[in-house]
């Protein structure tokens, strides 16, 4: 086994840890923390079926397309929990209902489900900087502060670890098309460790929930 396949394998560790103690505090999450809860259950099941796909090479992309249109579902879900009461709720539903019609467009004619849908790919990293940017100002403000003053470390940490890892993901996918397999390599193993950095930062965000 090559250095990157090891990197990528470790980098699943930090999912399923998340996973593992997400499920173990669940009864003690509010409302919006559950509701990350089911992302990251849904992404540690997602993942880890890949990963054993990959490792007995089995193509593993349809389970990829599942995952983006989904994984982005719930994470809409999330935001709108978070910035209910400064963002309409319609915004955020259309929003996630328009991506979803988007990405089963995307597989039925243009990237196929045993491809790779870095079309797709990129246009969730871009809707979820652009939340993630939209839920930072929003925190700004001190009537938000106020309202979230419970949860908000714990929304912070989120929030950072998404949009440092989709933020960096636009870079990788442009240069997955566009460069060398040689150098393609280095970019998944830079994935790895952003993967380990966003999960590392929903770890610490379930850490820092409200104690009653």
């Amino acid at each position: 086994m090559g250095l990157t396949e090891s990197i990528i394998i470790a980098s699943h560790v930090p999912i399923a840890v998340s996973a593992v103690y997400a499920l173990a505090v669940y009864k003690q999450l509010g409302p919006e923390l559950k509701v990350f809860s089911f992302f990251l259950f849904f992404s540690a099941v997602i993942q880890l079926s890949a990963l054993g796909l990959a490792l007995n090479r089995i193509n593993n992309l349809p389970l990829l397309h599942i995952y983006v249109a989904a994984g982005f579902f719930l994470l809409t879900i999330f935001y709108k929990k978070i910035l209910n009461g400064f963002i309409h709720p319609r915004i955020i539903w259309g929003i996630g209902i328009s991506f979803l019609v988007y990405t089963v467009l995307n597989t039925l004619f243009f990237e196929p489900i045993r491809t790779f849908n870095s079309m797709a790919l990129t246009v969730e990293s871009i809707l979820v900087v652009i939340l993630s940017l939209v839920t930072f100002i929003v925190l700004l403000n001190d009537i938000a502060r106020e309202r979230r003053s419970s949860i908000i470390k714990s929304i912070n940490w989120i929030n950072s670890g998404l949009f440092i890892y989709y933020s960096s993901s636009l870079l990788i996918f442009y240069f997955t098309r566009n460069f060398p397999l040689s150098i393609n390599q280095y970019t998944w193993i830079l994935h790895s460790f952003l993967s380990i950095a966003m999960y590392s930062c929903f770890y610490i965000g379930l850490w820092k929930r409200p104690r009653k």
